[in-house]
């Protein structure tokens, strides 16, 4: 089983303003139009089985838009599994992270540049223990991003902060630890018993570097993910399989560390 397990997508009328606007915002252009018939198509034409979509909760007000979608896509679509996102300026945070379990949501997702937070901000705490407390995924941005000036309110430093402070917590790091700053992802991550995602990444490093990191990192904590729409899922799963990697490696980080994970949040 091949699984994505990060991807993004927006409801059918939201796609068509969203997509230009980032396209604009950072200066690339989008591998498909972000509806999720769009990203079903792309799944089939890369043969990836499954796929995990992010959204990202923009301002306090977003949580309850977010969830009616998430609950009429994961109904249609059984393919996808749908995390919820949290803003941490929502007065009802604590709640809606109870809520999302109570729903059998996997979990939130979280963006420092787009939501304005410092990840290892300690008022941020609470959220992190209850997400522990429920046994939900925490899937955050890491590293710098395309469309911000590169602020470190996400980086492996801080990253390695969280996941110290909260040992139990099912923190999944995207862009290899940190976008374009793989340096201290290797320092203060590579290696340690913390999901590493690989998106966005591959096509803006050296193969032979990421195949070391890859490589070096924990067994069973390395997850293969695209940010579709904004990679093409097939020049992703093909940029993977050119690093020649050993089977068993390769076929874990594709799905099986994946499958493993996602069990776990749902038993």
């Amino acid at each position: 089983m091949l699984i994505d397990f990060h991807t993004h997508a927006f409801e059918d009328t939201l796609a068509a303003k969203a997509i230009p606007f980032l396209e604009e915002e950072g200066h690339i252009q989008a591998a498909t139009d972000g509806r999720i018939s769009s990203l079903m198509a792309s799944m089939d034409r890369a043969g990836i089985d499954q796929s995990v979509v992010c959204p990202i909760a923009t301002k306090p007000t977003h949580f309850d838009g977010i969830r009616r979608w998430a609950r009429q896509v994961r109904t249609q679509e059984p393919r996808l599994d749908m995390l919820l996102s949290v803003h941490p300026d929502d007065p009802d945070a604590l709640a809606h992270i109870d809520q999302t379990a109570a729903d059998g949501f996997i979990g939130l997702k979280f963006h420092p540049y787009y939501q304005q937070f410092v990840l290892d901000d300690e008022r941020l705490f609470p959220l992190y223990e209850r997400i522990a407390v429920r046994g939900l995924l925490a899937v955050f941005h890491s590293g710098f991003d395309i469309a911000y000036p590169p602020e470190r309110i996400c980086d492996p430093i801080r990253i390695r902060h969280v996941i110290d402070t909260f040992p139990t917590l099912k923190f999944v790091a995207t862009h290899l630890g940190g976008w374009r700053d793989c340096e201290n992802s290797r320092t203060h991550l590579i290696g340690r018993p913390v999901y590493i995602e690989t998106s966005y990444s591959l096509h803006d490093m050296p193969a032979a570097e990421a195949r070391a990191m890859i490589l070096d990192h924990a067994p069973g904590y390395i997850l293969f993910g695209t940010d579709s729409p904004w990679a093409d899922q097939a020049e992703e799963l093909a940029r993977w399989r050119n690093l020649d990697l050993p089977d068993d490696v390769l076929a874990a980080a594709l799905g099986g560390n994946a499958a493993h994970l996602l069990q776990r949040v749902k038993d």
